[in-house]
């Protein structure tokens, strides 16, 4: 992937189903590993749930999309802003990788690599099963590490779902039929 792609903040289609995402974070690595990590700190921008770190172990992420931001912006229809997956660690190098299994994805891996006082954040997210889910996602994966960069920041990211709604019809555009 070169310099300028590596940067962009959209996603990528690595494959037809597997969509790769990448943001640039302010280290140092420790940090950004607890925010994969802890399910305090993973939840102020994606999604909470207490993990056994240990490949195989088995947990919830439960995702409150509603309290990433205030004001939360408008869910679209069909969305209320709650909702839990049955998850396993399927991957483990601490402060460099995590692999999680959820839902009908064949997964995400976070990986970390530092970058002077950076660390490069990404995330591949594997087979999506269909183009609407692949769409869902990769516009949830841009709002989320939106999030993710404003707190890490102490910035304050604007509405979670106006953001998300957006970017879902750039990646209508960007994602092939």
């Amino acid at each position: 992937m070169t310099e300028t792609a590596a940067l962009d903040a959209y996603g990528a289609l690595i494959e037809p189903t597997t969509l790769r995402i990448q943001r640039l974070l302010p280290g140092p690595i420790e940090r950004v590993w607890a925010y994969l990590t802890e399910s305090e700190l993973r939840r102020q921008w994606l999604a909470s749930g207490d993990m056994e770190m240990k490949v195989g172990s088995t947990f919830d992420l439960e995702w409150r999309n509603n309290e990433l931001t205030d004001p939360p912006g408008r869910p679209p229809e069909g969305f209320d802003g709650r909702h839990s997956l049955a998850s396993r660690i399927t991957e483990l190098v601490p402060q460099r990788r995590l692999g999680i299994e959820w839902g009908s994805s064949a997964g995400v891996v976070f990986d970390l690599e530092p970058m002077g006082d950076e660390v490069m954040l990404t995330i591949t997210h594997k087979r999506a099963p269909d183009r609407s889910v692949l769409v869902n996602v990769s516009a949830g994966w841009h709002a989320h590490l939106d999030v993710l960069v404003a707190r890490l920041g102490d910035g304050k990211p604007g509405p979670f779902w106006d953001h998300w709604t957006a970017l879902k019809a750039d990646y209508e555009g960007r994602v092939p039929a």
